[in-house]
Order: C-alpha cells, then sequence, then structure tokens
C-alpha cells in the first residue's frame, strides 16, 4: 500500500482544469516559490494516505466528475504514490488527469518514472511559479510555466476556458478558495 501524504480533497472543482473535477494536493514542497499561493502545503505535515483510499475516494465520486487534477506542494517530490495513483486512475477508469509541477519539462524527463508518468497524464503544467510573469490563466500562474498535453484525450484549447477562481462553503462552514487566479480575501498578504 503506497502512502500520499495530502494537504487537501476537493470532491467537485470547476476550475482546476477542464470539466468537473476532483482535485488532490499533496502536502511537501522543497522549491520555494516566492510567491506561491499555497505555501501551506510546503510542510511536511498532512493527512498520509493510501493510494488505494484515495482512489476510492476519487471513483466514489461516480459520475460527478469528469478527471482528476493533482496539484500541490509538489507531486513530484512523492514521485511513487503519485505515479500508483495516476496509473489506478489511467488503467481503471475514463476519468483525464491533470498534474502540476515546479519542475520544468527538462528536470522532470530525467526523473525516475518519467515515462510513467507520461503514459499516465493528460496534461502536465510545468515550470516554478515566476511573480514578476504573474498570469493566471489557462491554468497557468506565471508565463514561464509550459503546458503539455499527452495524448488526445484533453485538448490545449480547452484549458483557456477553464474559469479563473472559484470560492466553495462547504456544508460546515468551512471556506475553500481555488483555481489558477484566486481573489484575494482582506487580510490575505500573498
Amino acid at each position: 500500500m503506497t502512502p500520499l501524504r495530502i494537504h487537501g480533497f476537493e470532491p467537485v472543482s470547476a476550475v482546476n482544469g477542464p470539466g468537473l473535477r476532483a482535485v488532490v494536493w499533496v502536502q511537501g514542497c522543497t522549491l520555494g516559490c516566492p510567491g506561491c499561493f499555497n505555501p501551506g502545503t510546503h510542510g511536511r505535515d498532512g493527512e498520509e494516505v493510501t493510494v488505494d483510499h484515495l482512489f476510492e475516494r476519487i471513483t466514489g465520486l461516480g459520475d460527478r466528475i469528469s478527471g482528476v487534477t493533482i496539484s500541490g506542494g509538489e507531486p513530484l517530490q512523492q514521485r511513487d504514490g503519485v505515479l500508483a495513483l495516476l496509473g489506478r486512475i489511467r488503467a481503471e477508469t475514463t476519468l483525464t488527469s491533470i498534474l502540476f509541477t515546479g519542475y520544468e519539462w527538462p528536470a522532470v524527463r530525467r526523473m525516475p518514472g518519467a515515462d510513467l508518468l507520461r503514459e499516465r497524464v493528460d496534461v502536465l503544467v510545468a515550470g516554478r511559479y515566476q511573480r514578476s510573469q504573474r498570469l493566471g490563466r489557462g491554468l497557468r500562474g506565471s508565463a514561464n510555466k509550459r503546458v503539455l498535453t499527452f495524448g488526445d484525450r484533453v485538448r490545449a484549447d480547452e484549458l483557456d476556458d477553464v474559469p479563473d477562481a472559484e470560492i466553495v462553503i462547504r456544508p460546515d462552514g468551512v471556506l475553500s478558495i481555488s483555481g489558477i487566479n484566486p481573489p484575494t480575501l482582506l487580510g490575505d498578504v500573498r
């Protein structure tokens, strides 16, 4: 049973890729990009779950979603667990997959498991966030990020139609803000 440390799980999101998607934010990142939207995901703490448990949560959503997005933290710093999850998603469902990484594509290609990643992910958004190149659309936080599509299950032009942000208020009153260009709330000091 391969574990993953996660920061959060959003069962249904409209802003993390085309269609409605489950979103997994992994916990842990050593890249430290200045201005990162998710600094709370950098530490090593977080909920440890098995890939099987996470896969069951995702498939338990049934036809409410059309895909899964994995973000972070840094997903490729938990490469074994992420590859295992993506492998199950690809082999056992029709869900599309998107993965955000702070690593540039040439560095990703040199990593162990790069061929598996390419086989299992439909869209890879690669590159460190650069505050000076802030973009906030088409799933790219900054203009330097590269969007790579593998196969024909997701078209690059579909990414341009993804809304920039969403605010979700859960039944327990917890507020969740997500998207590539989230609104700044009073007191937010990014």
